[in-house]
């Protein structure tokens, strides 16, 4: 990535402690703005709202409230045309939905969604995913094996399934039939699965690890809904899908010399992936020659630690972010 010319290609805001979850606004009104978790390793964590000065070139923090034990993902509202509340989701131990007030200084919560009323003990959510097509759907995963299906709106389960043997660690929608109703999850039984709100009776797996080593994330291709990206747990490579070919990869992306930690497709074209991993390294892929071998990533940038995390920003394509030990940068590419 080249760093001359006029703007600066490079912004950098430090947490006051370990970064591991975060996620870009799409509010057209909010350009720069990201919401981070923080990750310690106790009960008491925190989320922060940030956004960048294009006068000074700083991020300043505008808001940070408590969370109960590390946000394993949070996201904001998928609503770029600003029409429904300035909404943020955050998954721990439950699944919780804020309101960020205006002027961002503070945040309250709208609700909070619990499914085992009946129980002191809830099973940890280890990811979710909110609809772009219907921001009222979220859907969550979790270790007991589940994915639950929420209306915002109603704050009840509208579905919940057994969707894996073993925990489930990642779910999400698909564009492909209105984008509405496809999602896939992924988890500790190395599988891919895909499921259909209209079709709850059956699934289809999609891939299978070759050692059965547990699927950490997935994630969709933005503009080809037949291809998504998986990796395994401690895993040094990515394996991109096509759903319409099952169970066989079309790529693999190994250039990585340690475990990937995060994928994230470009929003703008059906070929470009960024792969982050504990080697520093963040790269970006052309997998258009797919199914030919893909050898090298086209652009790769090191950063100062181990990358926990990429978020590639869907309203400004130009960006994405990446963190590491305390850090946020966001980089232009």
């Amino acid at each position: 990535m080249s760093l001359h010319g006029k703007r600066k290609e490079i912004y950098k805001y430090e947490a006051p402690w370990t970064v591991y979850a975060m996620n870009w606004s799409v509010r057209p009104d909010k350009r720069f703005r990201l919401a981070l978790g923080s990750f310690v390793e106790e009960y008491n964590n925190k989320v922060q709202l940030v956004g960048l000065d294009e006068e000074s070139s700083e991020f300043i923090c505008r808001n940070t409230f408590d969370h109960p034990y590390p946000t394993t993902k949070l996201m904001w509202i998928p609503d770029t045309k600003g029409v429904y509340p300035d909404l943020l989701a955050t998954s721990g131990d439950y699944l919780r939905v804020w309101r960020v007030c205006v002027g961002e200084t503070e945040t309250r919560l709208e609700c909070l969604l619990n499914n085992n009323k009946n129980s002191d003990f809830c099973a940890p959510l280890t990811s979710f995913d909110w609809n772009e097509v219907d921001p009222n759907l979220l859907g969550t995963s979790s270790i007991d094996t589940t994915c639950t299906i929420w209306g915002l709106e109603t704050g009840q389960v509208k579905t919940q399934l057994i969707a894996h043997d073993k925990e489930v660690y990642d779910i999400a929608f698909s564009r492909a039939g209105g984008g509405r109703d496809m999602f896939a999850s992924v988890g500790a039984d190395g599988s891919v699965r895909m499921f259909d709100l209209r079709h709850l009776e059956h699934s289809t797996i999609i891939y299978e690890d070759p050692q059965h080593h547990p699927l950490l994330r997935l994630c969709w291709n933005k503009q080809d809904p037949n291809y998504l990206a998986t990796m395994a747990m401690d895993g040094m490579e990515v394996v991109i899908l096509d759903v319409r070919v099952p169970c066989t990869p079309v790529a693999r992306l190994n250039n990585h010399r340690a475990c990937v930690n995060g994928i994230a497709w470009a929003p703008h074209s059906s070929c470009h992936i960024c792969t982050a991993a504990d080697d520093h390294q963040a790269l970006i892929w052309d997998i258009q020659q797919m199914p030919r071998a893909i050898e090298d990533p086209i652009l790769a940038y090191t950063a100062e630690g181990e990358i926990n995390n990429v978020q590639w920003a869907s309203t400004q394509p130009d960006w994405i972010a990446i963190c590491y030990n305390n850090c946020l940068e966001i980089l232009r590419v």
